[in-house]
């Protein structure tokens, strides 16, 4: 498009409160002037209720747009449900941390729940494969019978439970799985029952849905573990979901059987409540801890929608691949969902997913080398933090993050900085003069913590350490709790 010309001469200027925008071009809402551009449109014309203008063109030379016309604004409203929602405070803040990076600022990025590992190498020779060997087209909404099968074997044998094809839906990661559940059985007014520390999504997910989250608060004396007592306390008619998390992002609390077994008695009493259990994280575990999923308990089948999938484990973020599974009646559901949200996952991807579970119980050597390395970093911030005064820790079972109270050094006025109020204050100064990018607690429902994601080299977590540890020395000594 050649360059437009205007009568007024505004061509090519800037001003304040510009809302005209052609190809380029921003001008004030105009005073009565012509704007013409070169174009092949040769009948074109507009007109506003009660304009005097008209939008026209002459011949198949140029455009002119008459601005005599009554001003039109544009309705910008957006939807409730989307108002209702909140962004992602991790996403938020990794990429606040990533572009300092890109800007010079060497911040160290702990905010991420993404392992560090590459994809292990016969994993990713499959991707390959399936690429060279044509599988690059659509595949069956649900999933290949090639990996449903194979997620099928892998239920059974790990975790003791028994699924047909038709009763797994492979979705775009662990993610996209949860909220169509939570989508295909929530009806508007219905309560979505969530343990805090939670997952930043899960409020979200049942807000999305027309429901209402209810927060059930944990204490880290408790090693953040849900009291039974206080979920039979919560629970309602109009209850429909539990969303249970093991091992726990954000906390890396894992569940002991007695205590599911405990949750599960309680759930048989009420017909409406349903289980969603994620277990993304459930080969990220460090022993004596083990992984109990929900399903398996009496009673607790025909209630359970099971999620999981290959982030995590298999360090595959970014290949995009999750699944849930349950009762076909209500995987039918979900699956009617993805039919129209996304269709089916990446074929390239499920064929390395197919290679992933073939790699032997657990995850095999692979996965075993990835946990003794998340073992040993999780053991060194436990120790490093637990010298700092003013510091309480829950330490970790499972997955790879570290959610800490730091809440002693809250009410510190810091100069240049301001007042450290909350964890968000806490995380920007940390941010500002440690340079290491943390999540706040708040994020996850809880305030008095901050999570720091251990996927990151040992060396990497030692620097970060000495610069928090000089970050919070700075400031004046924790009043003791």
């Amino acid at each position: 498009m050649a360059a437009a010309t205007t009568s007024s001469s505004l061509l090519g200027s800037s001003r304040t409160g510009s809302r005209l925008n052609i190809s380029g071009l921003h001008s004030d809402s105009l005073n009565p002037t012509s704007i013409s551009f070169s174009s092949n449109l040769s009948a074109l014309s507009l007109k506003s209720s009660g304009s005097k203008g008209q939008l026209y063109s002459r011949g198949k030379g140029s455009v002119v747009i008459t601005q005599s016309m009554d001003r039109v604004e544009v309705d910008i409203s957006l939807s409730p449900r989307v108002n209702s929602v909140k962004p992602s405070k991790t996403v938020a803040i990794t990429d606040q941390a990533t572009a300092l990076v890109q800007a010079g600022v060497p911040v160290i990025r702990l905010a991420a729940g993404e392992p560090d590992f590459d994809t292990p190498a016969p994993i990713a020779e499959a991707g390959k494969n399936a690429i060279r060997e044509g599988h690059t087209r659509y595949t069956p909404n649900a999933g290949t019978m090639e990996l449903r099968s194979a997620i099928c074997r892998k239920l059974k044998e790990e975790n003791g439970l028994l699924y047909t094809p038709d009763q797994i839906v492979v979705s775009n990661g662990a993610k996209q799985s949860i909220v169509q559940a939570v989508l295909a059985v929530c009806s508007p007014g219905d309560e979505v029952l969530i343990p805090a520390p939670y997952w930043v999504s899960y409020p979200e997910m049942a807000r999305m849905a027309d429901a209402t989250p209810v927060i059930l608060p944990t204490s880290i004396s408790e090693d953040f573990l849900l009291d039974p007592k206080l979920l039979e306390s919560k629970l309602s008619e109009k209850s429909r979901l539990l969303i249970l998390c093991s091992p726990s992002n954000p906390t890396g609390s894992v569940y002991p059987r007695k205590l599911l077994e405990e949750i599960a008695e309680i759930v048989a009493r009420h017909p409406r409540l349903l289980v969603i259990s994620d277990e993304i994280y459930e080969h990220i575990i460090y022993a004596p801890a083990t992984h109990t999923s929900f399903a398996s308990l009496p009673g607790m089948w025909d209630r359970t929608l099971t999620v999981n999938g290959f982030s995590k484990a298999f360090a595959m973020t970014g290949w995009r691949l999750g699944y849930i599974a349950g009762p076909k009646h209500f995987v039918s559901a979900c699956n009617k969902l993805q039919s129209q949200f996304t269709s089916g996952a990446s074929s390239i991807s499920q064929k390395a997913a197919v290679a992933a579970l073939g790699l032997g119980y657990a995850g095999g050597e692979a996965v075993a080398k990835m946990v003794k390395a998340f073992r040993e970093r999780r053991d060194f911030l436990v120790r490093s933090f637990g010298e700092i005064d003013g510091v309480k820790i829950s330490e970790p079972r499972g997955a790879f993050y570290l959610f800490i109270d730091l809440s002693s050094y809250y009410g510190v006025v810091v100069d240049g900085f301001g007042t450290i109020s909350n964890s968000e204050s806490l995380c920007r100064y940390l941010l500002d003069r440690a340079q290491v990018a943390l999540v706040p607690g708040d994020a996850f429902g809880d305030d008095t913590c901050i999570r720091i994601s251990y996927a990151a080299s040992l060396s990497t977590l030692q620097a970060a350490v000495e610069r928090i540890k000089k970050a919070l020395v700075s400031l004046r000594p924790p009043v003791s709790v």
